[in-house]
């Protein structure tokens, strides 16, 4: 696993990598770069002009994950209180829109990125939709959730992320 995402060399390669090893949608990875204390989407593509979160003042879990440098697994996510503005963003084309579109995040693991002195360079956040609890498919492991730490280190030494703007 290691081997296939460090050859990832763009986000998008890297987060394709990452929905087959989790059997997750594409669009249902999201992995983010700290920039001047603000996430901003690397991918999905479609949120990358969609806005960004302020990691000191936001709510969100990705903030949450990259202010405390912790993990986080939520197998009932929906329950969360949570901002839904990036939910709502439409991430396929009328031509490739299927149900899933619609569907909220039932399940979430989120891992902070980062650097060998654990300065955070980003979080990368898988997740399973569907619209109740039941149709989202598998709970998140323990095993996931390291597996997805382990995903984090190697993103935290690819161009895409090293190369951020402080």
């Amino acid at each position: 696993m290691e081997f296939v995402l460090a050859q990832a060399n763009t986000p998008e390669k890297f987060c394709a990598a990452l929905s087959k090893l989790f059997g997750v949608r594409p669009k249902e990875v999201a992995l983010l770069r700290l920039e001047k204390g603000l996430l901003k989407f690397l991918f999905p593509e479609q949120l990358k002009t969609a806005g960004s979160i302020p990691v000191s003042s936001s709510s969100s879990v990705a903030s949450h994950t990259a202010s405390t440098k912790k993990t986080e697994l939520f197998n009932t996510f929906a329950k969360i209180k949570h901002a839904r503005v990036f939910e709502t963003v439409k991430l396929t084309t009328a031509e490739e829109a299927d149900h899933s579109e619609q569907a909220s995040i039932q399940k979430l693991m989120s891992a902070p990125i980062l650097s060998p002195d654990r300065k955070v360079l980003g979080v990368i956040q898988v997740c399973r939709k569907g619209f109740e609890l039941a149709s989202a498919g598998p709970d998140f492991t323990l095993d996931d959730l390291q597996q997805l730490e382990v995903a984090a280190k190697v993103a935290a030494t690819l161009p895409f992320l090293k190369d951020a703007p402080e």
